[in-house]
């Protein structure tokens, strides 16, 4: 089984928090869609011996293309690869592109699942973080989408916003519960390089949340969620039971993906794959019929180092008997060694064939995931 990434990287504004590849051009869109469909065919051999599971359009906005756009991918994607077992197919959106025309027009496709970036639904908070929507367009865009026959409905969550406190992200919390998502992905607000708001923190023109507030958000999170029967899966991923996002598991399950588009990354198991993030050298070297992407054959500490970090993600964590018989038995008893003071600590906890994080250990996980890594 594997999957495919498209990205869309077109944007109407840019929020001042987002490192992903974005631009507002929206005047390349046919022929970005043009060149998508042709690095398709390009690179259909690449998962000619897999059949494909899931389809996910990420970006940037994706729910900016229209719906002949969006046909003209799918077409591709049916004409190139086994798609007769596809579970699941998302569509990223924001909540101001929801119209009815746009749902109906939706209904044509095969998408099943729709992922909104909502990110708060404090009006104050999106309009610091300069989202286009406001709460009750959000609002109105998950009823709309459920009222449309899609059950299958992800939203996201930012915390740790300055200005936020821990009362403002229950609200937001409490709010999400209310409309009856299957699924919420809730992430710690990150200060990327060059973008606006890593700019304002480091002109002094904002504080961050302190570590105490952020912990406390946190625990808000789990426990409010858990309390109504979301499952913890993944660090800062939360579903109803069955609505686990089959894309984004297949990524820390190690499955392999086809992505497409620019800036978007592939993964067959042994090579990572990047395309350049840049608009005109993507489009431009497509049309000629070049392949753009970079690459990089995995080594063993890499593929030792992605396993800790991808397995210790999961609610379920590493399978100590797999990773035996993918790494051998010297690798095998460093991570027992290494995990050793951390299961004392209570961040860790190992029980029969598995080691996974404790809830107080989810939220520093990065320090101690690191701290297990190897070198060549």
């Amino acid at each position: 089984m594997a999957g495919i990434y498209i990205h869309i990287p077109f944007c109407s504004s840019r929020c001042i928090y987002c490192g992903f590849f974005s631009t507002t051009n929206l005047n390349q869109r046919e022929r970005y869609t043009a060149a998508l469909c042709k690095e398709l065919k390009m690179r259909c051999k690449e998962l000619q011996e897999e059949q494909i599971s899931t389809i996910y359009f990420g970006g940037g906005t994706p729910s900016l293309l229209s719906q002949h756009q969006l046909k003209l991918i799918f077409n591709t994607i049916e004409d190139c690869f086994n798609v007769s077992e596809v579970q699941e197919i998302t569509l990223e959106c924001n909540p101001d592109d929801i119209s009815h025309t746009f749902l109906n027009n939706l209904k044509e496709l095969p998408i099943n699942r729709i992922s909104m970036g909502i990110q708060s639904f404090n009006d104050e908070t999106l309009h610091f973080l300069k989202r286009r929507h406001n709460s009750i367009q959000a609002i109105n865009a998950v009823k709309n989408c459920k009222d449309a026959g899609y059950n299958n409905i992800s939203i996201d969550l930012i915390y740790g916003i300055p200005g936020q406190n821990s009362e403002d992200f229950k609200s937001d919390i409490e709010t999400a519960v209310s409309l009856d998502v299957t699924h919420i992905s809730s992430y710690h607000l990150s200060y990327e390089e060059e973008t606006p708001i890593w700019q304002m923190l480091i002109n002094k023109k904002i504080d961050s949340i302190d570590e105490e507030e952020s912990v406390q958000m946190y625990n808000i999170l789990c426990d409010t969620l858990k309390g109504n029967d979301f499952n913890h899966y993944e660090i800062s991923n939360f579903a109803k039971n069955g609505f686990e996002s089959k894309h984004n598991s297949s990524y820390w399950n190690g499955v392999p993906y086809l992505g497409v588009g620019a800036g978007a990354h592939s993964f067959d198991g042994d090579t990572r794959r990047w395309n350049p993030d840049n608009l005109n050298e993507y489009i431009e070297g497509i049309e000629l019929g070049h392949t753009v992407y970079e690459e990089e054959h995995l080594t063993l500490a890499d593929k030792h180092n992605e396993a800790i970090m991808l397995g210790l993600r999961k609610q379920e964590g590493i399978s100590l008997s797999n990773f035996k018989n993918r790494f051998g038995e010297k690798l095998y008893n460093l991570l027992l060694s290494n995990t050793e003071t951390q299961i004392k600590s209570g961040t860790l906890i190992k029980e029969r064939d598995r080691i996974h994080f404790s809830e107080r250990g989810l939220f520093i996980s990065d320090n101690i995931v690191s701290s297990l890594f190897i070198v060549d």
